[in-house]
C-alpha cells in the first residue's frame, strides 16, 4: 500500500461530487482517478477537483494501475454490473447505496469480493458518523437498558416528473431504495441483525414506484422498529432508541446526525459532534483504515449485513407487489 489510498470515483454525478469533496478531508486519501461514460464528463469532474487522470469509460479507469479503490457512484440498478468489473480488475470498491437493486445481485457481488479476497464496502455514510458511533457505544454499554422499541423516518417531497429517477422504476426510483434504506440500516445496527416479521404498506404512484410507505419490523423477544418513507412529502428526520431504562434521541436528519440525546435515570446528556468535512470522509476513512490492516471487510458495515439488508428490502417489496423491470421476486431475492 502507498503512503495514500488511491482512489478512483466511477461516475461524475451528484453523489460523486460529495465524495470527492469528502475525500479531501482524509489525510491518507487521494483523488487519482475519475471515469464517465463520456470523455467530456470526466474531464469536466477533473476540473473541478484536480484530478490527473480522466477516463472516458467506467472500465478504464478500473483497468488504472494507479488506482487502489474505486467508488460507485452510478444509478441504483448499476451497482453491481460496476462493483463487479472494478472487483475483477483487481480493485478494492466502496459502492454507494443501495449496495445493488436486490439481494440476488448482493450475494453475487459478496461471492465475487470473497473469492478474489478483494475488499468491498456498502458506502452507508451513517454508520461511520462520531455521533452514530457513539449511538454503538452507549447502546453496547447498555446505557439505556434492553432496548425494545425504535422509530425512524427519512422522507423528502419531490414534485412529480415521470422522467426524474426518483418515479422510474426502471432506475429502482420510489422511497425504499433511496431513502428508506437510511432507517432500516439503522434498524439493524441496533437490533444487530434481520428482523423475522414484516408488516408494511405503501403507496404507488403513477408510475408504479413507492411514494409513501409504513414499515414494521419486528425481532425476538418482543422489539420492534416502526418507520416511514416517503418520496412525496417531507418527513421530520429524527430517529428514537427506547429501552428499559431510557431512550437514545436524535431530533432531526438522523442520517448525517451532528446532536444526538441519551435520557436516562432522570438526566439528559445532549452530544453535539460537528462533522469534520462533510461527512462522506468517514467512509473513506474506514476503507484505509481496513486497507492498511489487510481486512476484506469492514465490521462496522460487514458484508453479510449488507446482504441481510438487502433481503429486508426484497420481503418489503414482496408485500407491496413491486417488481423493478427485467425482475420477478422469485429472482429478487436470496432468503436469509
Amino acid at each position: 500500500m502507498t503512503d495514500k489510498i488511491r482512489w478512483g470515483i466511477l461516475g461524475t454525478g451528484k453523489i460523486a461530487r460529495k465524495f470527492a469533496a469528502g475525500l479531501a478531508a482524509v489525510p491518507d486519501a487521494a483523488l487519482v482517478a475519475v471515469g464517465s461514460r463520456t470523455q467530456d464528463s470526466a474531464d469536466r469532474f477533473a476540473g473541478l477537483f484536480r484530478v490527473p487522470h480522466c477516463h472516458g469509460s467506467y472500465e478504464a479507469l478500473a483497468a488504472d494501475p494507479d488506482v487502489d479503490a474505486v467508488y460507485i457512484a452510478t444509478l441504483h440498478p448499476f451497482h453491481a454490473a460496476n462493483s463487479l468489473f472494478c472487483l475483477n480488475a483487481g480493485k478494492a470498491v466502496l459502492c454507494e447505496k443501495p449496495f445493488t437493486m436486490n439481494a440476488r445481485e448482493a450475494a453475487d457481488v459478496i461471492r465475487t469480493a470473497r473469492g478474489r479476497k478483494l475488499f468491498l464496502m456498502e458506502a452507508m455514510w451513517t454508520r461511520f458518523l462520531p455521533v452514530v458511533a457513539r449511538v454503538r457505544e452507549w447502546l453496547r454499554a447498555g446505557a439505556i437498558g434492553e432496548v425494545l422499541m425504535l422509530t425512524a423516518d427519512f422522507g423528502f417531497r419531490a414534485e412529480f416528473d415521470r422522467r426524474s429517477r426518483v418515479f422510474d422504476p426502471a432506475l429502482g426510483g420510489g422511497a425504499l431504495l433511496d431513502v428508506g434504506i437510511y432507517p432500516i440500516s439503522f434498524a439493524s445496527m441496533v437490533f444487530g441483525g434481520p428482523p423475522d416479521r414484516i408488516a408494511s404498506l405503501a403507496h404507488l404512484g403513477q408510475t408504479g414506484v413507492d411514494e409513501e410507505a409504513g414499515i414494521v419490523l419486528g425481532y425476538s423477544g418482543g422489539r420492534l422498529a416502526v418507520l416511514h418513507t416517503a418520496v412525496r412529502v417531507n418527513t421530520p428526520g429524527e430517529a428514537c432508541i427506547m429501552g428499559t431504562a431510557g431512550m437514545i434521541r436524535i431530533p432531526a436528519r438522523f442520517w448525517c446526525a451532528t446532536t444526538v440525546s441519551l435520557l436516562a435515570g432522570g438526566n439528559e446528556e445532549r452530544i453535539e459532534i460537528p462533522l469534520d468535512g462533510n461527512g462522506y470522509n468517514y467512509e473513506a476513512a474506514e476503507v484505509g483504515r481496513c486497507l492498511r490492516e489487510g481486512r476484506l471487510e469492514s465490521d462496522v458495515m460487514p458484508l453479510d449485513e449488507s446482504l441481510s439488508i438487502m433481503q429486508t428490502l426484497d420481503r418489503i417489496r414482496e408485500q407491496w407487489g413491486l417488481c423493478y423491470p427485467g425482475e420477478t421476486m422469485a429472482q429478487s431475492g436470496e432468503r436469509g
